[in-house]
């Protein structure tokens, strides 16, 4: 009286290109100055489309300068 039925692994819904398609996906921030990639930070894409600056502290120039999205 065994019941025999085939079970089939669970597939995610998401796919495998995520990094590409992720709405907040990583960003690396580089100096202007000296371009030296000091920050890894998340962005919303939906928001902010355009490249991301901020001013951050860079330890290699010693001082508070602007940060761009590489």
């Amino acid at each position: 009286m065994g019941y025999s039925f085939c079970v089939e692994p669970v597939r995610s819904s998401r796919s495998t290109h995520v990094a590409a398609t992720d709405v907040r996906p990583k960003i690396t921030l580089a100096c202007v100055e000296c371009k030296e990639r000091n920050y890894i930070t998340k962005k919303n894409r939906r928001n902010n489309p355009d490249r991301l600056e901020m001013k951050k502290h860079c330890p290699r120039c010693n001082s508070h300068t602007a940060h761009r999205e590489t």
